[in-house]
C-alpha cells in the first residue's frame, strides 16, 4: 500500500487535524490517498468522530423462502427497499450473491469436492422499481452481479427490487453455510443482497472467494422462513411466531428460559425423538425480526437438542439476552456450551468491553464450522473443554466486532479478529479460572519480522496464509493489549466506549479507531499505532545488565533490541527463594529510549532474573535469563 503523510494538501478538515494532533505533540499517521480523501468531504474527523458529512446507505429486506432439507433447496423471494442516502446518484445496483462461490468455474482460495459445485443462484425474476430486469440478459461475475438502472436512484430516493430466485445448499464441503448432517443445515449467505456503496470505495466491488469475511450494510430483515413438521429454526433477529410454530410445552420453557437465570432444557435428548415440539401443520412458517443488523441466517434441524439461558445484560433498563445451544445429542461436548456462552455474555457486559450486550438473543448451534453471525454462531465439536471455551467466547465477543460496529471485514480484518483474539484471551480464565489461553503466541513468535510478518495495515485482501493470521488474530490482540495496560482498566474502558459511541452501526475505517481512542484517552497514542500497526520490525528484549551491589538497590538493564514495543515483565528469585514480579508497561518505550534500568529495592541477594511472559513475544529469547555466579 502507497501511504501520504496527511501534511500534504491541506483542506480546512486536515488543517484541524494537524492543529488537533499538533496540540498532542505527536507525528501524524501515514494515511493512504484514498482514506485521506474522507476528511476532504467532511464524512470523517480527525478526533474519530463521524463527520458532519457522513453518511451511509441501508434497505429494509422482506424475505420469504422455503428450504427442503432433504433435496436442500431454497427458493423464494427477496424484497428490497434501498435507501440512497449518499450524495451520487447511483446508475447501477451491485449485487452479492454468496451462494455462487460453489458454482462451477467461480475462483475459491480452497478446495471444493466436485460433486459439491452446481449451477448458483438462479434469478427467475427481478424488477427495480416496477420494471421488469430480464433475467437472460444478467450478467454474472461469479459472486458479484452488476444491474445497470435505467433511471438513476438520485440522492435520498428509494429503489424497490424485487427477486425471485432459488439455489441448491451445498451437500459437502462446508465452507461457514451448508448441510451439516442428514436433517440439519446451517443456512448462511442465502438471499441476494444489494453491496455496500460507501464513502471510501463506492460500490464494494471485491468478489467473495472464501477466505477473507464480509461487508455488508447495517439494515431491517423480516424472514419467512418456511421448513418441514418437525423442523425447528433458529436465526439472527426475533422470533415473532414462536405461538403458531411451537406447541405448548415447548413454548412455555422458551418463556421461562427467557425470564430465568439457569439452564433450561427447551428440548432434551429424549424428546428429539418424540417430534412433538412443532405445529402439526405439513409445513410451518417461522417469523423472524431483526434490525439494525448486517447480516440474517438460519440453521435449521428435525434432531437437534436445545438448551437456554438468560440474564440482565443492562442494569439501567433490567434488559434480558436469551443465550441458546443447539447441538446433536451425541456430542456431549456441547452440553456446556449454553453456560459458555452466558458467562461470555455476562463477562462482555460487565468486565471487557464492559458493554451490554446489544441483542436478545445469541444461539451457538452445532455445524461445521467456526463462524460468527449476528446472534449466531456455526460452531464444530471440540475435543476439549478448553476448546469448546475459546471458541464459543470467540464467536461470540464477534458481536461487537464486527456486528455492533459495521467493519468492513474484507479490507480490514485485524479491527475484528484482534478483538475476539483479546476478548478470547481475557474472558476465557473467567469462565475457567487458571486457564491460560495462548490462541496465536507460539505463531507470531516464530514468524515474526519473516518474509510472513507484514504491517498489521496491510489489506486483509492482500495477504493469505500466515501473514493473515499474524494480522488478523494476535498482533493486534497484542497491541489492543498494551494498551489497556498503558491506560489502566478505567481509561482504557472510556477510550473504547467513545470508539464504540462513536462508530457502533456504522462503518468505521482504521484511522475512525485510532483517533477515538486517541480522543477517548485523552493521549496521543499515534507513537504507538505508528510502531505497531503500521511499522515492520519484531519485538526482541534482552537483560543486558544486573548490578547488585552490597548495601545498595539493585538495577537491571533491559535493552530494546527489536523495534516493537512490549511491556517489560521480570520475575526475580533472591538468594533465599522468595520471588518479586516487576511490570512496566510500553510507557517506558514512548520517547524512543532503546534501554531501561529496573531499580530493586530488596534486602537479599538476586540469584536469577527472567524477562517475559505469555503475552510478550520474543524473538530471541536466549538473552531472557541472567544466573547469579557462584
Amino acid at each position: 500500500m502507497k501511504t501520504i503523510c496527511v501534511f500534504f494538501r491541506l483542506p480546512l478538515v486536515l488543517l484541524l487535524a494537524l492543529t488537533y494532533l499538533a496540540g498532542m505533540a505527536q507525528a501524524p499517521l501515514p494515511m493512504p490517498r484514498n482514506l485521506r480523501a474522507t476528511y476532504d468531504k467532511g464524512t470523517r474527523t480527525p478526533t474519530g468522530q463521524p463527520g458532519p458529512k457522513y453518511w451511509q446507505n441501508a434497505a429494509n429486506y422482506t424475505i420469504k423462502v422455503n428450504f427442503d432439507p432433504a433435496t436442500r433447496l431454497l427458493a423464494g423471494t427477496v424484497a428490497i427497499a434501498y435507501q440512497n442516502n449518499s450524495p451520487d446518484s447511483l446508475r447501477q445496483l451491485w449485487f452479492k450473491l454468496y451462494p455462487n462461490l460453489y458454482q462451477h468455474g467461480s475462483p475459491r482460495t480452497g478446495h471444493f469436492a466436485p460433486e459439491d459445485l452446481g449451477d448458483g443462484v438462479k434469478i427467475e425474476q427481478m424488477t427495480i422499481n416496477g420494471q421488469a430486469v430480464d433475467p437472460s440478459r444478467l450478467v454474472f461475475d461469479n459472486t458479484n452481479l452488476t444491474v445497470p438502472l435505467r433511471r438513476a436512484i438520485g440522492p435520498k430516493q428509494t429503489a424497490q427490487v424485487a427477486i425471485s430466485y432459488s439455489y441448491i445448499l451445498n451437500k459437502g464441503s462446508h465452507q461457514r453455510t451448508g448441510e451439516v448432517a442428514p436433517g440439519v443445515a446451517f443456512v448462511a449467505y442465502f438471499f441476494p443482497r444489494i453491496a455496500v456503496y460507501d464513502d471510501i470505495d463506492g460500490w464494494n466491488k471485491i468478489p467473495y472467494t472464501g477466505a477473507q469475511e464480509f461487508y455488508n450494510d447495517f439494515c431491517h430483515f423480516a424472514a419467512d422462513i418456511t421448513v418441514p413438521r418437525n423442523f425447528l429454526v433458529w436465526a439472527t433477529g426475533d422470533l415473532t411466531n414462536a405461538e403458531q410454530v411451537l406447541t405448548k410445552k415447548y413454548l412455555t420453557r422458551l418463556r421461562t428460559a427467557e425470564k430465568k437465570d439457569g439452564i433450561t432444557s427447551i428440548i432434551d435428548s429424549a424428546e428429539v425423538r418424540l417430534h412433538d415440539a412443532t405445529a402439526s401443520n405439513g409445513y410451518n412458517t417461522w417469523h423472524f425480526d431483526a434490525r439494525n443488523v448486517t447480516d440474517f441466517v438460519f440453521a435449521t434441524s428435525d434432531h437437534y437438542v436445545w438448551d437456554a439461558t438468560s440474564l440482565v445484560v443492562d442494569p439501567a433498563t433490567k434488559r434480558r439476552t436469551r443465550i441458546d445451544a443447539v447441538y446433536n445429542p451425541k456430542h456431549d461436548d456441547f452440553e456446556e456450551v449454553a453456560k459458555f456462552g452466558r458467562k461470555t455474555v455476562e463477562a462482555m457486559s460487565y468486565t471487557f468491553p464492559k458493554w451490554p450486550f446489544p441483542y436478545n438473543h445469541e444461539t451457538v448451534f452445532e455445524g461445521l464450522d467456526q463462524m460468527e453471525y449476528p446472534m449466531m454462531a456455526n460452531d464444530n465439536p471440540t475435543s476439549t473443554r478448553e476448546a469448546g471455551i475459546t471458541l464459543t467466547d470467540h464467536e461470540i465477543f464477534h458481536t461487537m466486532f464486527p456486528f455492533y460496529m459495521g467493519i468492513n471485514e474484507t479490507k480490514y480484518g485485524w479491527m475484528d479478529e484482534g478483538w475476539a483474539t483479546i476478548g478470547e484471551w481475557l474472558i476465557s480464565p473467567i469462565i475457567k479460572p487458571g486457564f491460560v489461553d495462548d490462541y496465536g503466541m507460539q505463531a507470531y513468535s516464530r514468524a515474526a519480522d519473516t518474509e510472513d510478518d507484514l504491517p498489521i495495515v496491510t489489506l486483509t485482501t492482500q495477504q493469505a496464509g500466515v501473514s493473515f493470521f499474524l494480522n488478523s488474530y494476535p498482533k493486534p490482540a497484542l497491541g489492543y493489549l498494551y494498551v489497556k495496560d498503558l491506560l489502566g482498566e478505567e481509561l482504557f474502558t472510556k477510550a473504547l466506549h467513545t470508539y464504540i459511541r462513536n462508530w457502533h452501526g456504522k462503518h468505521p475505517m482504521p484511522y475512525d479507531f485510532f483517533y477515538s481512542m486517541n480522543t477517548g484517552a485523552g493521549q496521543n497514542l499515534n507513537w504507538f499505532w505508528q510502531r505497531w500497526f503500521f511499522d515492520g520490525g519484531y519485538p526482541d528484549l534482552a537483560i543486558t545488565s544486573v548490578k547488585d551491589p552490597a548495601g545498595s538497590p539493585a538495577e537491571i538493564v533491559i535493552t530494546a533490541k527489536g523495534t516493537k514495543p512490549v511491556p517489560v515483565d521480570l520475575t526475580i528469585t533472591f538468594d533465599n527463594g522468595s520471588t518479586e514480579a516487576i511490570h512496566r508497561t510500553i510507557e517506558v518505550w514512548q520517547n524512543g529510549a532503546r534501554s531501561v534500568t529496573i531499580p530493586v529495592t530488596n534486602d537479599h541477594a538476586i540469584s536469577k532474573v527472567v524477562l517475559g511472559s505469555l503475552y510478550v513475544p520474543d524473538s530471541y529469547p536466549a538473552d531472557n535469563v541472567w544466573m547469579a555466579t557462584q
